[in-house]
């Protein structure tokens, strides 16, 4: 009788290095390749492991899919939503500051992770460019608390914006974030230097400069200059 793969618990220092050797190779293939063009057993063979393993620690793919998404933007939009706790603690946040508390932890984090930055960004990528249903809809389980409570926060920062055109300037910061994170590099490259990645707060004062002139643009459309949107109002 063949013996049954061995898998380790989760709660040894062994079962933590399987779970995250697991959740590196797929972060890196899905990065590459997308949900559907990274197998769970090229991610296991990826991650020098065996599909019982994945199994028992994530139970499906898509419970891995899930926890690559969570390990990032869990902490981030915990963040996110710390720092906008903060600043609505002390009287009403500029826009500035509001930019800074949505924009700035997601710069960082992918800038000091370099190359796992740039694969985070792709996968955000895909889930917004791709027919990726199960990435996208991941994505905006994670998300959508935080854009409910910034939306709010940007509509009494701009209350001469309507509801539709205020969303469409935030859906165009996040995508601006998204563009930083995974092809500033590439500028770094064209520049000769010039450029330099390493100076990360010159970097984010230069992106909070170009999208607070963008969200404070008068209204597109005469039909999107009403009433800033209330705390109570779903994105």
């Amino acid at each position: 009788m063949t013996a049954s793969p061995q898998v380790t618990d989760d709660s040894t220092t062994a079962g933590w290095a399987t779970r995250q050797n697991l959740l590196d190779a797929a972060e890196r293939l899905i990065a590459q390749h997308g949900v559907a063009g990274s197998s769970l057993r090229k991610i296991t063979s990826d991650a020098g492991t065996n599909l019982a393993a994945a199994n028992y620690h994530f139970g499906t793919k898509e419970g891995l899919v899930k926890a690559v998404v969570s390990r990032h933007l869990g902490p981030l939009n915990g963040e996110r939503l710390r720092r906008l706790a903060a600043l609505e603690a002390d009287g009403d946040p500029s826009l500035e500051e509001l930019v800074q508390a949505f924009v700035g932890p997601v710069i960082r984090y992918g800038l000091e992770r370099q190359d796992q930055g740039r694969d985070i960004a792709k996968i955000f990528g895909r889930a917004m460019t791709q027919p990726e249903d199960t990435l996208r809809d991941l994505l905006m389980q994670e998300m959508r608390p935080v854009i409910h409570r910034f939306s709010a926060a940007f509509g009494q920062a701009l209350p001469h914006l309507g509801q539709q055109e205020l969303m469409w300037r935030i859906f165009f910061m996040i995508g601006s974030m998204g563009h930083t994170m995974a092809g500033a590099h590439m500028l770094e490259r064209v520049t000769d230097g010039m450029c330099n990645l390493q100076d990360r707060d010159g970097l984010l004062k230069r992106l909070q400069a170009f999208l607070c002139a963008g969200l404070r643009a008068p209204a597109t459309l005469p039909a999107d200059s009403t009433a800033a949107p209330s705390s109570e109002t779903s994105p």
